[in-house]
């Protein structure tokens, strides 16, 4: 077994081959950090999201990390990190077709909605919370594996 670092290529290869990682995000006090399930084009992933901390936090800072994981046989596995930007896909006419976009991405996918969909005491009765859909830019993107 060997631990090797990965190229760009590979790492962005990696990204478009999974929908599912970790987003890291600067708190008051403490890194936070969610599950989410994300659509990958080019220098961008694509993520859904309701109100709560994690928009809050992402609104007031906006780097973040996703990391995405890859466990194998024999103890080999992949992790790739990126390094980026929150960009909220506001529902505005200036950024419909982004918002289109990345929902006609991410649709793809089974339970897309997962687990940005999920609110703490959601039995209520209160009018549902406006859909978030934003964007991680990819500023920089790292990985290593064990083969």
């Amino acid at each position: 077994m060997q631990l090797r670092e990965m190229g760009e290529q590979d790492c962005l290869a990696f990204l478009a081959g999974h929908t599912r990682g970790h987003l890291a995000c600067l708190g008051e006090k403490y890194p936070y950090i969610v599950p989410i399930q994300y659509a990958y084009e080019k220098d961008r992933l694509f993520i859904f999201s309701m109100p709560g901390l994690k928009i809050d936090l992402l609104r007031a800072h906006s780097p973040a990390c996703v990391q995405v994981e890859e466990f194998g046989g024999n103890r080999t596995w992949k992790s790739v990190l990126v390094q980026g930007t929150y960009d909220e896909l506001t529902d505005t006419p200036a950024r419909h077709d982004e918002r289109i976009h990345a929902w006609s991405l991410l649709q793809k996918q089974p339970f897309w909605w997962e687990p940005g969909s999920f609110a703490l005491n959601s039995e209520s009765e209160e009018s549902p919370a406006p859909s978030i859909f934003f964007g991680i830019s990819i500023e920089m993107v790292s990985g290593r594996q064990v083969v």
